[in-house]
């Protein structure tokens, strides 16, 4: 028998839920679909929100054949033979199909090479379903020629609707004579995914042998078994949670930090990702206010990676506290931010002769390493010398921040450089 989900997927726009945005009444996707067209496009957001069923609606609306191609299970052959299976075929030359690609931000950047030229020429038309953000996971030349639609959660009521429809048309369900008392946990735990919704209905109306069904909270927790995190590894709700961590150390609130630390934990992450985030906040947010951070920082990953959980959960939580309890300073990131901004402007720039190696005969012939000044040999271990490029002498890059630690590095530098970099 098939999933609940599947036996109540929607078959046309006036059947689908939520989304209204895209599929209500003149929504610009209804209305392009309505009026014949359709481009490449890509589907973003996050589980059981509609984007396979839209695709297969479009499909079925515009009678045009429907290739599904699924970045888990699908290569780079698969993706050839449907390309070759489309050019074949002299009817698809006058109503180009729709290739479907689900997850599309797991294939990799040679599947969607793939694609490329089969989508420029027109061959297919591509709608891809992605739970990230395209930006990041679709390669530019694909992405520059789709439209990206962004979906939605699914509102308490969207999934109240939809609750209702499932114990009321189903054919299966029907015949338990389901209600619906409470819908606090059901909507709780389906956290805007139709599918979880579906789900969750369809274990209570199997473990429950009573004629007639009755579902309240106290049911959906007793039959989930537990108040389940609402945290998918591999979703948005992955990268949500992460960024509140490292926002909360970041502005220094370590309760923020060991909340969303055990929400990552309880949830399953895995460790050793959540101390390698640590590590780059260390040297990113920390950096020269608290050299020693970046070093706790490290020694957690290596104590993690050693220990293993549950006794993991108290190493971070100590580093995590620390690190959004130091002062702060992103001085160190802002100044290779400058450094890069200015090579990639400037270009290679001329080395000084007085730095440049001489390891051989002619370097030294062509002053290589000539009037090099060691520093060691001068009163304070310093002497002035130049050291960038001519053109951008007494360019600027790192500034310290006003914290302690670097007011010292500060007062150094004006020692030596006495006003030349603004010191």
């Amino acid at each position: 028998m098939q999933p609940l989900a599947e036996r109540l997927r929607p078959t046309s726009f006036d059947e689908f839920v939520g989304q209204e945005h895209l599929v209500g009444k003149d929504a610009v996707l209804r209305k392009m679909v309505e009026n014949g067209h359709i481009a490449s496009l890509i589907f973003w957001g996050p589980p059981g929100v509609g984007k396979t069923t839209l695709a297969q609606i479009i499909a079925k609306q515009l009678n045009r054949k429907y290739f599904y191609l699924s970045a888990i299970h699908s290569s780079v052959k698969d993706i050839r033979d449907v390309i070759d299976n489309i050019q074949k075929n002299p009817l698809f030359h006058q109503i180009p199909p729709i290739v479907f690609l689900d997850e599309i931000h797991r294939f990799s950047k040679s599947q969607q090479d793939s694609l490329l030229h089969a989508v420029e020429s027109g061959l297919f038309v591509l709608i891809g379903a992605t739970t990230e953000n395209p930006s990041f996971e679709v390669i530019s030349p694909l992405l520059s020629r789709c439209q990206v639609y962004v979906l939605h959660p699914l509102s308490k009521e969207n999934l109240m609707t939809l609750a209702q429809k499932a114990i009321t048309t189903d054919r299966y369900l029907v015949g338990k004579k389901i209600s619906i008392h409470e819908y606090d946990a059901l909507l709780r735990f389906s956290d805007g995914d139709a599918r979880k919704l579906y789900n969750i209905i369809e274990l209570i109306s199997t473990s429950d042998t009573e004629k007639e069904i009755v579902i309240t909270n106290q049911i959906v927790e007793k039959v989930l078994q537990t108040k389940l995190a609402l945290y998918d590894k591999q979703g948005d709700m992955h990268y949500d949670i992460i960024s509140a961590f490292i926002k909360s150390v970041r502005g220094s609130d370590p309760n923020a930090a060991v909340y969303y630390l055990a929400r990552m934990l309880h949830a399953g992450e895995d460790i050793k990702f959540i101390a390698r985030r640590m590590i780059i906040l260390a040297a990113e947010d920390i950096g020269l206010a608290n050299p020693y951070a970046l070093m706790l920082a490290q020694s957690a990953f290596d104590a993690v990676h050693q220990i293993g959980m549950p006794e993991a959960r108290i190493i971070l939580s100590e580093v995590a506290i620390f690190l959004a309890s130091s002062p702060k300073s992103n001085s160190a990131y802002m100044a290779i931010e400058k450094a890069m901004d200015e090579v990639k402007q400037s270009g290679n720039l001329s080395i000084p002769l007085h730095l440049r190696n001489a390891p051989t005969r002619l370097m030294k012939e062509l002053d290589y390493g000539k009037n090099y000044q060691y520093a060691h040999q001068f009163d304070h271990h310093f002497v002035e010398q130049e050291y960038l490029p001519q053109s951008i002498s007494g360019k600027c890059f790192y500034e310290p921040a006003d914290n302690p630690r670097e007011k010292e590095f500060k007062q150094y530098l004006s020692r030596c450089w006495k006003g030349k970099y603004g010191y």
